[in-house]
C-alpha cells in the first residue's frame, strides 16, 4: 500500500520494487493534480482516491486491501534486491509481528551516513522507526490495533507506540528512501527539527497543530 501525491513516474522505482513479489499493488492518492493516478493505474496498481493527508490515506488504502499481509510503503522508498527472502523467513518465525526495513537514503554524501547511523540508533534502541523504513504487518494484527488513524502528522509513530517494542521486528533488508528531503531541509536541520516536533508530540501537542510547524 503506498500513499501518493503529485510524484507522476517517480513513483516507477518504487512500484517495480515491489512488484512480483506482492499479489496487490493498492496506491492512494490524494487528489493529485498531476497523472499520478493514471500512472499508477496503467502500472498495473490498484488506485483508491480522496482526501490528500498520509495518515487517512494509509488507512483508506487499508481498507481496500485484500492480502492477509499489508505491506505500507513511501512513494519515494525502493526496497533492495532479494528483501522478499527475508520477509518470507520473517514470515515463517515471527507471523505474530511486524516489521520495518533497515532505513537508507540515495545520496553518496558522508552526511547520508549520519542519518543512516542515527535512524539506526533511534529505531534498535528506541524501538521508534519512522513510515520511511516501510511496514510489514498482518491484516490481523493491523485490525486489531485499528490501524493507522487519519491524523496529519506522526501516523508512523502513533500506529509502532501502538505496537509495542516487543511485536516489532527491525529487518536487514533495506529501504532506501529519497535524499530530497534533506538535500533540501539541510542534513543536520531536518533531523533537529523533526526531533523537536516529535518531543513536542510526546508532550502532547496535537499532530494538527505539528503538521503546521512542519509546513
Amino acid at each position: 500500500m503506498i500513499p501518493a501525491l503529485e510524484v507522476g513516474e517517480a513513483l516507477r522505482p518504487t512500484l517495480d520494487s515491489i512488484k512480483g513479489c506482492v499479489d496487490d499493488i493498492v496506491v492512494s492518492d490524494g487528489r493529485s493534480s498531476d497523472h499520478t493516478a493514471a500512472f499508477a493505474e496503467n502500472a498495473g496498481a490498484t488506485v483508491v482516491v480522496g482526501d490528500r493527508g498520509r495518515g487517512q490515506q494509509l488507512r483508506r488504502g487499508a481498507e481496500i486491501a485484500t492480502s492477509e499481509w499489508l505491506l505500507f510503503l513511501h512513494a519515494d522508498t525502493v526496497l533492495e534486491d532479494g528483501w522478499i527472502d527475508e520477509v518470507r523467513q520473517f514470515l515463517d518465525e515471527d507471523a505474530g509481528k511486524a516489521a520495518v526495513f533497515c532505513f537508507a537514503l540515495d545520496d553518496l554524501s558522508p552526511w547520508a551516513r549520519v542519518v543512516e547511523k542515527g535512524v539506526a540508533i533511534r529505531s534498535r534502541w528506541f524501538a521508534l522507526p519512522y513510515g520511511d523504513q516501510g511496514l510489514l504487518i498482518s491484516r490481523a494484527l493491523y485490525d486489531s490495533i485499528c490501524g493507522y488513524k487519519p491524523i496529519p502528522l506522526f501516523e508512523d509513530v502513533d500506529i509502532i507506540r501502538r505496537l509495542g517494542r516487543r511485536r516489532l521486528t527491525i529487518l536487514n533488508s533495506k529501504a532506501t528512501t529519497s535524499a530530497v528531503r534533506y538535500q533540501r531541509g539541510g542534513f543536520l536541520r531536518r533531523p533537529l527539527k523533526n526531533l523537536m516536533l516529535l518531543l513536542f508530540y510526546y508532550l502532547g501537542v496535537s499532530p494538527q497543530k505539528l503538521a503546521r510547524l512542519y509546513k
